[in-house]
């Protein structure tokens, strides 16, 4: 068989690991070199594809891509852009061809979330819909930990350890303060629709009535005057509340506690953010406490340097089980993580068909909140407590993080019309 060329590309938000599986499909492409021959990376996603802005991954030295390892952010730039059904666009589909048979590619890589893997699904169509033969493999990746049949989401465990840790720390701050100062801490975490971040925060608490008091996850509808009771509650006993909430919590007449009403992000998704300070303002108003706030945006998603050490090692696993998978003849699946056991924990890499996964969203099920939907239960910490073990540290240099920079070395550009994107 004759050898062709790889396209890997990275899409939606990164993560502290997704550099982690760019790593680990670069290097196992590399051992495969009599089936592959360069491994080219999209410049900004599927955009890098439609543009045809390709970067020659084997201008990088091996140090480089091993470097990738403990570097975050998405080493060969990401996008939030989601292909059209082929019915309505089938330019994008024909230009994808275009740029595919122009470089002789033959697998494409896509390391993503949820729309991410729909649009993994709809390029491996091509070979169905257009003729052209491709081999496309999705590479889970997303802090949401939202993605149907694996386990968990390579990027979740690094955010979640993240999260933790920054709860339990900010707790120690105001539990020191409370008696003159902030009674209440609100820090305000991601997630749209599924609380596995808010989730995480809550492994911080070892003993009942530690903090994080109150959790606030979008799947357990709030209550005002319930939410406020507790918070009254919680301050009178201990001094202090501490509350992590997630970005799409809603109250219980089903409207965001906040959320852009205008603002839409190219997935269709309204912007939302304004939990912590939306519900700081209802504090303050109804009970008049002293407080604080912290949105943890970026920093939840980017902090490699407390990532989890067995998110480090999963993100490497798929991406690497992901160039195995496409050498021995899979297609339209996706790499996925399972879990043989939680004590001791012990994990796997198996393989799901996309169309299994593509825009489905897998919430935090019922069990794992309390019966008064303000914390996790001991299922949910079972299930949690693993991914967040162990530490895996960049090297540093003066005193910070020393990370890879690529030369990014873009390959011939052989398709010289531009391509608009809408």
């Amino acid at each position: 068989m004759a050898k062709q060329h790889a396209l890997y590309a990275q899409s939606g938000g990164v993560t502290a690991v997704i550099n982690a599986s760019a790593c680990a499909v670069i290097e196992t492409a590399r051992r495969y070199s009599d089936r592959i021959d360069t491994v080219y990376a999209a410049h900004n996603g599927i955009l890098g594809a439609l543009r045809g802005e390709l970067i020659d991954t084997s201008q990088e030295s091996d140090e480089t891509i091993g470097a990738l390892l403990r570097t975050p952010g998405g080493a060969f730039g990401s996008c939030r852009y989601k292909l059209k059904p082929f019915e309505e666009s089938q330019d994008e589909y024909r230009r994808l061809i275009e740029v595919f048979q122009a470089y002789n590619i033959g697998y494409f890589f896509y390391n993503g979330g949820n729309d991410s893997m729909d649009t993994a699904l709809k390029v491996s169509q091509l070979s169905k819909k257009l003729g052209y033969p491709i081999t496309c493999i999705g590479i889970p990746k997303t802090i949401d930990n939202d993605l149907a049949v694996t386990d968990n989401c390579p990027g979740f465990g690094s955010a979640a350890k993240y999260l933790a840790v920054s709860t339990k720390e900010a707790s120690h701050d105001i539990a020191s303060m409370c008696d003159t100062s902030t009674k209440v801490f609100v820090m305000e975490v991601m997630g749209r629709h599924a609380g596995w971040l808010a989730a995480a925060a809550g492994l911080a608490a070892r003993q009942a009535g530690d903090p994080p008091h109150i959790i606030v996850f979008p799947e357990a509808p709030l209550n005002r005057t319930h939410f406020l009771s507790k918070v009254r509650q919680t301050v009178e006993a201990k001094g202090y509340c501490v509350i992590v909430a997630s970005e799409g919590a809603k109250y219980d007449d089903n409207s965001f506690v906040s959320a852009s009403t205008t603002v839409i992000d190219s997935f269709g998704h309204h912007q939302l953010g304004g939990v912590a300070p939306a519900l700081c303002t209802l504090i303050k108003k109804e009970l008049g406490y002293k407080y604080h706030y912290a949105v943890a945006d970026y920093l939840q998603r980017s902090a490699r340097h407390i990532a989890s050490r067995v998110d480090v090692e999963q993100a490497y696993a798929v991406g690497k089980t992901a160039v195995e998978l496409a050498v021995t003849g899979h297609n339209a699946v996706m790499a996925s993580i399972v879990r043989e056991s939680s004590t001791p924990y012990r994990w796997s890499t198996s393989h799901v068909a996309l169309s299994e996964v593509a825009n489905f969203e897998r919430k935090l099920p019922g069990n794992y909140i309390s019966a008064d939907g303000f914390a996790i239960t001991r299922a949910c910490r079972e299930y949690l407590e693993p991914l967040i073990e162990g530490e895996e540290y960049p090297p540093y240099l003066n005193g910070l993080p020393r990370f890879a920079k690529l030369k990014k070395v873009f390959a011939e550009k052989k398709i010289k019309a531009p391509f608009a994107v809408a």
